[in-house]
């Protein structure tokens, strides 16, 4: 009988304003942490890269940047109306069972996601690139959301800045 009438306390909103309170400002610290103003962190499907084409070039004539242990893989696709395309990819070499390469492709999407900003506002033509995962230690989300920071800022330093 105590119990539940614990679990009835906590339910009502009155006796718990402060608790209301600090939640909503962890969830604004929180948008305003990761939100850009003039893009949208998202991963629709037409930034998704699906070309065969577009990844046999890229592989043949593409450029790449690294910063251990991922790496970037880049060409210019002149004819694209999208200005991003972008695939990942976690090596079966590496990592032999799909449950370990999927949880690697969704963290590196998601790290892709948050930052995009970073690559996309440097970019003067549409762009196609592959995100690698390179190596066979399993390090942590937050260690791969570091590098990919620094990745994709060293990408926007290898770009002709435009001066108009």
């Amino acid at each position: 009988m105590i119990l539940k009438m614990s679990w009835q306390l906590i339910d009502k909103p009155l006796l718990f304003p402060l608790k209301r309170n600090l939640y909503n400002c962890f969830k604004d610290f929180c948008k305003t942490l990761y939100l850009c103003p003039h893009m949208k962190n998202t991963y629709p499907k037409h930034e998704k890269l699906k070309s065969k084409t577009t990844i046999d070039l890229m592989f043949s004539q593409g450029k790449s940047v690294s910063k251990y242990p991922l790496r970037l893989v880049y060409v210019p696709i002149p004819d694209e109306k999208e200005p991003l395309k972008f695939g990942v990819s976690v090596s079966k070499k590496y990592f032999k069972k799909a449950v370990d390469r999927n949880y690697f492709k969704r963290v590196l999407r998601e790290c892709y996601r948050l930052n995009k900003a970073l690559i996309a506002d440097d970019l003067t033509q549409p762009h196609a690139f592959m995100f690698l995962y390179q190596t066979k230690e399993r390090l942590s989300y937050q260690e791969i959301f570091e590098k990919t920071q620094q990745l994709f800022q060293k990408f926007a330093e290898t770009q002709p800045k435009d001066d108009k």
